[in-house]
């Protein structure tokens, strides 16, 4: 189980900062399409605009750990399931 861990912090710390955005995007479009969710739900939901919640799946900001709280919060799961799978 370490070597597992150890292996996937490897590939995070070597990912560049792009597609570290990528799949946190993807890993919220996921989460929030199990939910039945629109973006304007998880929006909602965090209290952002639907907009911010956009360039959040697509990439293209770089979230802070405190929006991802927000958006782990609203979906009701922790932050560390929200970038399992990353």
């Amino acid at each position: 189980m370490y070597d597992i861990f150890v292996s996937e912090l490897i590939d995070i710390c070597f990912m560049t900062r792009d597609k570290l955005k990528k799949k946190i995007g993807q890993r919220i479009v996921e989460l929030r399409e199990q939910k039945g969710w629109s973006q304007s739900d998880l929006a909602r939901a965090c209290n952002k605009d639907r907009q911010a919640i956009e360039k959040l799946e697509n990439g293209k900001v770089n979230p802070t750990l405190f929006t991802l709280l927000e958006v782990a919060e609203a979906l009701g799961i922790s932050l560390s399931k929200l970038l399992d799978q990353i």
